[in-house]
């Protein structure tokens, strides 16, 4: 499969004109993607204009997403992060002696859940620009290093925003899931009071490739290999024809 990633559109995508490929698995269980999204130039512009979700634009900290740290989806997900952060040392993490200092770099809610300590205003995996080590996040940066994928390190939401899989079952047991990128409403209240959302920014479209070809590895981790291999060829027909996205309407 050649990926089709030609004549990719630097604008954001219109919300209410998003063309779908709908793929059914063997369990009869429904995949539709949103393929608007999945051939636009989106980016991540992380520490290259990404203005942050806080309250207010951030220029200079480059804090990104990262300020509220990193909630855990499963007790997989804390322990696999926690492996990964055992290998860190100090000269790749700046807030190594906090973290032990602290007792480890998570902690407990209220209400149970487990998320990623903060430092200085954002999670406390969150290398800052001027440590020697390298700015961004530590973990990701130490994959990189041992050559390999940043997901196996990272927190699941870390890695899987901006793409979101939202699971609908109905009256059957038959699942209907959209694979979508993540919109303000999807943070719950929460998400109204972003300063800055990059899916709505024009400056963050502005990749080689569309987000199917730049986010193959975690589209594979989140649909399966099957299933992407079935999209692909879908995608690159649209996208040779030159088709463009018509408005449809879904249940959500």
């Amino acid at each position: 499969m050649t990926p089709v990633s030609r004549g990719l559109s630097s604008d954001v995508p219109p919300t209410d004109a998003h063309r779908w490929i709908s793929i059914i698995d063997e369990n009869n269980d429904t995949w539709l993607f949103d393929a608007t999204f999945m051939l636009s130039s989106y980016n991540c512009i992380y520490g290259d204009g990404c203005q942050s979700i806080d309250d207010e634009p951030d220029h200079t900290e480059v804090l990104g997403c990262c300020i509220h740290g990193a909630h855990f989806v499963d007790d997989d997900d804390l322990q696999e992060v926690a492996a990964a952060a055992a290998l860190l040392t100090p000269d790749q993490w700046q807030f190594h002696r906090r973290a032990t200092q602290k007792g480890g770099a998570f902690k407990q809610k209220k209400d149970g859940d487990w998320v990623t300590r903060k430092a200085k205003g954002a999670c406390i995996f969150l290398n800052r620009a001027d440590f020697p080590g390298g700015g961004g996040c530590a973990l990701h940066r130490a994959a990189l290093e041992r050559n390999e994928r940043p997901l196996d390190w990272k927190p699941d939401v870390c890695w899987q925003v901006p793409i979101r899989l939202d699971i609908h079952s109905d009256d059957n047991g038959f699942d209907t899931v959209f694979v979508r990128a993540w919109d303000r409403k999807d943070w719950g209240d929460g998400g109204a009071e972003f300063n800055w959302w990059c899916i709505e920014a024009p400056e963050a479209y502005s990749a080689a490739d569309a987000v199917y070809v730049t986010c193959r590895d975690e589209l594979i981790e989140m649909v399966g290999q099957d299933i992407y291999e079935r999209l692909v060829p879908e995608l690159e027909e649209l996208s040779a024809s030159g088709t463009k996205p018509t408005p449809v309407t879904l249940s959500r």
